[in-house]
């Protein structure tokens, strides 16, 4: 059977181990192509790394190699014999047996290696594998992957501060209880109903404060003016007074 003709295998529930070792596979294929697929050793020490893994793992290899067993059987995983026929090489079948895209497998490696993470992290720590250039085409990419069951987040994920995790853990599995999210419509479309309420009540009063401002500056100008007109008034009288002195002691 060839790869192109693999049979489609649903993507469920995994054991802790079996994420750890397929995130591995995962991840070298996508940051390290020239060192994969990876030997029993190699993958070992790519379950045990300090960096990028949560939580820590100190696994063997005999551990390690059970694990790609069972992933073998499954049909998520191929083994490679090489020339000498003395080392075997792993790699993962992911591309093959999944209808997952490059994004979305790439965040479901990040998420098995490391479980719940905020979007800012997951989206920085996903594009070492994949171009993600922005929270919303992240966003668009979880929504799918949440559509399939594969991921949950605790609440919308415009929201600050939400998280999300895969839904690979079998049942009994501890770990945190979120749930499978969904936005049935767009946040833009939710916000728009809302706005005219949130704003109408306040709307209203502000043109009655605003025009009882204005006119109490109406009014102190007008008695302003009404102020200056009297003084000029006064300035004329007087000056008429002055003239017709003037005119009576030139005529006298």
């Amino acid at each position: 059977m060839t790869e192109s003709s693999m049979e489609q295998i649903p993507l469920t529930t995994l054991t802790r181990k079996q994420r750890r070792v397929l995130g591995v596979l995962l991840e070298k294929a996508f940051t390290t192509p020239d060192q994969y697929p990876l030997t029993l050793k190699a993958t070992t020490s790519g379950c045990n790394q300090k960096n990028n893994r949560d939580p820590a793992s100190s696994y063997d290899e005999d551990a390690v190699h059970q694990t790609l067993e069972e992933l073998r059987e499954i049909g998520f995983v191929g083994v490679l014999h090489t020339e000498s026929g003395r080392t075997e090489r792993y790699r993962h079948y992911m591309r093959h047996r999944t209808k997952l895209t490059e994004p979305q497998l790439a965040i479901m490696t990040e998420l098995m290696l490391r479980g719940k993470q905020q979007l800012g992290e997951l989206r920085t720590r996903a594009s070492r594998m994949v171009p993600i250039e922005s929270q919303d085409d992240l966003r668009d990419v979880l929504q799918a992957l949440a559509a399939l069951g594969l991921v949950r987040s605790n609440g919308p994920l415009d929201r600050r501060g939400i998280e999300v995790d895969h839904s690979l853990y079998p049942g009994g599995e501890n770990h945190d209880a979120l749930s499978t999210f969904v936005e049935e419509t767009p946040p833009a479309a939710v916000s728009r109903p809302v706005a005219p309420v949130m704003t109408t009540p306040v709307e209203r009063p502000q043109p009655a404060a605003v025009d009882q401002s204005r006119s109490s500056a109406l009014a102190a100008e007008v008695e302003s003016l009404r102020d200056e007109v009297r003084e000029l008034r006064q300035k004329f009288e007087a000056m008429t007074d002055t003239i017709n002195d003037l005119r009576r002691q030139l005529g006298g």
